[in-house]
């Protein structure tokens, strides 16, 4: 995935030709947070694959999970493109970096302003809801007065989830996989270590490192705890088993999912900001949609009308047990509401591993 800073492409990167270019949508009015602070200079990345039908009611938003990005052709490519589960011969996809991003849509790694700082800690905190409004002035900037469907897993599930919640009657269906109306005790936790991994790194300097060294051994630490957690113990067990390699010291790593850690933990220094890390898991920390689905059904000219669950029975991270829940809520909330739960060895990252049936289940519900 390509890593953009202030806005501005990633010069070394060397992705596939089929990746669509990315594009950008400067906002010129004040956006307004959630907590009511605001800004003046929002910049959304996104990329659009496919065309966009005369009706304009083809369109389908993908939400991009936590360290995703806009390409969606990137991280997705085994459930987007032509002739698969989600066919851009027949649906134009838009897919945007989110609000708080590193790969273009503006966020703590953005110039402020009439000036050369960048916001850091400076950059006002944000929930799901707001990454959710600023995707809906980037539609409403396509013309696209209806989508036909929204789609994400993981954080980009809580993304769906609110969609639906907060405009309910600008979109027929919804695709949530992988996902929670709320982070359970345990997320939270999991979550706080891998900040405070960040936060206690001496070339943090509170957020204020731009220009500087950065944070990149505590944003490491961070990333082979996600890791973990992305993970199932048996596809670990088969990938790695007790392959020890050899070690240049006693406590330096031996085994081989060691290795692999560190080598990950590094890599993702490269494309990702630590600023960015701490306000996204803030902001799934704090997601808690369940009490506003039930709304939905007291409220008017309601179009969406259907909704697809799914879940993997080894995910851990976020157990099946969340995703019956949310079907629960949807369909005592009049929305007619379908359930898979898949069984897969991978852990949560089954979601973005192909898989025969959640290809056939996001096929057919897209065209029923």
């Amino acid at each position: 995935m390509k890593k953009i800073i202030n806005n501005k492409k990633d010069t070394n990167s060397n992705k596939e030709s089929i990746s669509p270019e990315l594009k950008f949508f400067n906002y010129e009015k004040k956006f307004k947070f959630e907590n009511g602070a605001f800004i003046e200079d929002l910049t959304i990345a996104y990329t659009t694959n496919g065309h966009l039908n005369i009706n304009k009611d083809n369109a389908i938003l993908i939400c991009h999970a936590f360290t995703g990005d806009s390409d969606v052709l990137s991280w997705w490519s085994n459930f987007v493109g032509k002739k698969k589960a989600i066919d851009t011969d027949k649906y134009f996809v838009i897919c945007s970096n989110v609000l708080g991003g590193c790969s273009g849509t503006t966020g703590p790694s953005s110039k402020k302003p009439d000036s050369n700082l960048c916001y850091g800690t400076d950059f006002p905190t944000f929930t799901i809801r707001d990454i959710v409004n600023v995707q809906k002035i980037l539609v409403d900037s396509l013309g696209i007065k209806k989508l036909y469907c929204v789609v994400g897993g993981s954080m980009g599930g809580m993304q769906a989830l609110q969609w639906t919640a907060s405009y309910p009657n600008m979109m027929e269906k919804a695709i949530i996989i992988a996902s929670s109306m709320c982070h359970s005790p345990m997320q939270i936790a999991l979550n706080e270590i891998a900040r405070q991994a960040i936060t206690e790194d001496t070339e943090w300097y509170g957020g204020k490192y731009y220009g500087m060294s950065s944070p990149d051994r505590g944003l490491a630490l961070a990333r082979m705890l996600g890791h973990i957690t992305y993970m199932s113990e048996e596809y670990m067990r088969k990938k790695f088993g007790r392959k020890r390699k050899k070690a240049l010291k006693y406590f330096t790593p031996s085994f081989e999912v060691e290795n692999y850690l560190h080598y990950n933990g590094e890599k993702f220094t490269s494309r990702f900001d630590a600023n960015s890390f701490l306000y996204l898991t803030k902001a799934m920390d704090f997601f808690d949609v369940k009490d506003e689905i039930k709304k939905i059904k007291n409220k008017k000219n309601v179009s969406l009308k259907r909704v697809l669950v799914i879940s993997f029975i080894s995910d851990w991270l976020y157990p099946s047990s969340q995703s019956a829940d949310m079907v629960l809520t949807y369909r005592n909330a009049n929305i007619d509401t379908l359930f898979y739960e898949i069984e897969s060895n991978y852990g949560h990252d089954a979601f973005l591993i192909k898989n025969a049936e959640q290809t056939k289940f996001i096929k057919e519900f897209l065209n029923n």
